[in-house]
């Protein structure tokens, strides 16, 4: 797990959270990130240093994603994919807008499909091809206003799995993490006050997971010690879903 020396790592939503903690675990083993978000990684870009490229991408549009993905792997390659970017607005589903959901479903769901399918080339001539996919607790178990979400989360499983099965021949392994609550300052607006005292009393460790925390889990499952593993969702939830 800590060698990642010259490999390739493509990071989507890496300007923010569980994002730029990936990508700066990735970058102290040695790697060269491709850091990929709407709103552009300047600030992590120059913090990183040297080596490291970024790319703005608005992950609704598939044909822009067609041709970032392509410009990065004829520009760096691509050994990793981190498919981390992700769109969460919270409501009960007889309230939920129907733009709403289909946005929910495009950047969680057909993103990654679309992201990781337009990698598939340099993926497969790595050699040893890795794919992680961030999903959720809420594509395991019911979270109440989590309608739209949760059925992108539980879908991305779905993909991860069929992924992995059909790239497991390319030397390609393919596996999802899904996190409880992450302590990023978008999520805990969400969760604050009451709310978040009410979920982390629900979860048996009694805090939320720290981005670090997903960042080691994904940098496992990247890794050649992980190369027997795939198709799997690694729950990092305190042990949230086991009750």
């Amino acid at each position: 797990m800590s060698d990642f020396e010259g490999r390739a790592v493509l990071v989507t939503g890496a300007a923010r959270g569980i994002g730029t903690a990936m990508a700066e675990a990735f970058a102290a083993r040695g790697a060269r990130l491709a850091l990929v978000d709407r709103t552009g990684c300047e600030d992590l870009l120059a913090r990183l240093g040297e080596g490291h490229r970024a790319w703005q991408l608005d992950l609704a549009d598939a044909t822009t994603i067609a041709r970032t993905v392509g410009g990065i792997g004829g520009a760096m390659g691509i050994d990793i994919l981190v498919n981390n970017a992700g769109h969460g607005v919270v409501s009960p589903a007889e309230e939920q807008s129907v733009e709403g959901w289909d946005l929910t479903q495009a950047i969680n769901l057909r993103a990654p499909w679309l992201v990781a399918r337009h990698a598939l080339p340099w993926l497969k001539a790595s050699g040893s091809g890795r794919v992680v996919n961030i999903a959720s607790q809420a594509g395991i178990v019911a979270l109440a206003e989590h309608a739209a979400y949760g059925s992108s989360k539980a879908g991305l499983i779905g993909l991860t799995k069929v992924l992995a099965l059909e790239w497991a021949g390319y030397g390609i392994t393919v596996n999802a993490i899904s996190p409880t609550v992450v302590e990023t300052p978008m999520a805990l607006v969400g969760w604050s006050g009451e709310k978040g005292v009410r979920a982390r009393a629900e979860i048996p460790v009694g805090r939320f997971a720290r981005p670090a925390e997903i960042a080691a889990a994904d940098l496992y499952l990247a890794s050649g010690a992980a190369a027997i593993v795939t198709g799997e969702n690694l729950v990092v939830d305190g042990g949230y879903t086991i009750r």
